[in-house]
């Protein structure tokens, strides 16, 4: 039995597919509403909260791998409790609860590669790169950093379990969250885009790398998921051919962005709405740090699809949603 969090998000979803399709039991939890998707009705669904422990030690009975997908993604001042709530106290709960299990249960836990330490004049990042207290940090970095500490004290407490730590995360889901709001970005044909890069790694890719290094032997270890990095002028280029539309061609120097993200948030606090920029992301946007996986590559078998062929497939399954691209495209034109 197989138990999985955060099913209804883009990597939860792909994950459940594949264990499905290998043939696993699946159990996982959702808020609210059964998530629409292929096979949905061969899963054991549980409507719950991972800050409810009680909730998580009954879905956890009988289960022998838990895959920790559920988690916040947010860069707005508004949510700082909630991302301690959920990324730290949420994972806690989800550690305690298979400590409970008295070792018949191994984790893999969902973190970021927003965990991974930034030392100074460093370029290249690895799982060995140290994390600076002293340092500034996102609240969602810090919380995703703190979550992964409630890991290892499990593990020191005899908890089998391997974090994975993904970059952007590429692929077909809601419009509306994680990284396809990228590809909605350019789908609306807005004029600007930001120097800089990120770093970008396909779903499948993902799920793949969790499902070979939790189904191992392998317990105790943090592997950096991550297949290339790419402007923002580059990607936007490549999803825009992909989608049809026109790509962003406003160049934002960092300078302007300083001044956007403040004009922002003195906007946010006085009409109560959610900031378009905030300081955290104006100021990765300018970053150009690059993330080695040559760890899990040398780990497990597998070799990361090129960007670009992630960029067309989930422009192509975006497309898709005719539904959606109407309502997308009434707000475009």
């Amino acid at each position: 039995m197989v138990f999985v969090t955060g099913g209804s998000g883009l990597i939860g979803s792909f994950l459940i597919a594949s264990l499905l399709e290998q043939g696993y039991t699946v159990r996982a939890s959702y808020r609210g509403q059964v998530p629409a998707m292929p096979g949905t009705d061969k899963v054991q669904w549980l409507e719950g909260d991972i800050l409810d422990s009680d909730f998580l030690r009954q879905a956890l009975q009988g289960v022998q791998y838990v895959f920790h997908c559920a988690g916040l993604v947010s860069y707005a001042p508004q949510d700082e409790m909630l991302l301690r709530q959920v990324n730290i106290d949420g994972t806690a709960n989800v550690v305690d609860a298979c400590l409970e299990q008295q070792g018949s249960i191994k984790l893999c836990h969902v973190s970021s590669i927003a965990a991974i330490g930034k030392p100074k004049n460093a370029v290249i990042l690895a799982e060995t790169s140290k994390w600076d207290i002293a340092a500034e940090y996102a609240a969602y970095a810090s919380s995703k950093y703190l979550g992964e500490l409630e890991v290892w004290r499990g593990v020191a407490e005899g908890l089998k379990a391997v974090i994975v730590n993904p970059s952007v995360v590429l692929g077909p889901a809601d419009w509306h969250r994680s990284s396809t709001q990228l590809f909605k970005y350019v789908y609306n044909q807005n004029a600007f885009y930001t120097i800089g890069s990120a770093s970008f790694v396909d779903v499948r890719d993902v799920v793949e790398a969790m499902l070979q290094l939790t189904f191992s032997d392998i317990s105790g270890e943090r592997y950096i998921l991550n297949a290339g990095v790419m402007t923002y002028k580059e990607f936007f280029a490549e999803a825009a051919a992909c989608l049809g539309r026109k790509a962003p061609s406003l160049r934002v120097s960092p300078a302007l962005a300083e001044v956007v993200w403040r004009l922002e948030h003195v906007r946010s606090w006085f009409t109560g709405r959610r900031p378009l920029i905030t300081k955290d992301t104006a100021r990765a946007s300018g970053n150009s740090h690059v993330y080695s996986s040559e760890k899990v590559q040398k780990a497990i078998k597998i070799t990361f699809r090129p960007l670009s062929e992630a960029i067309a497939w989930s422009c192509s399954r975006l497309l898709l949603a005719a539904p959606v691209n109407k309502v997308l495209q009434g707000r475009a034109n």
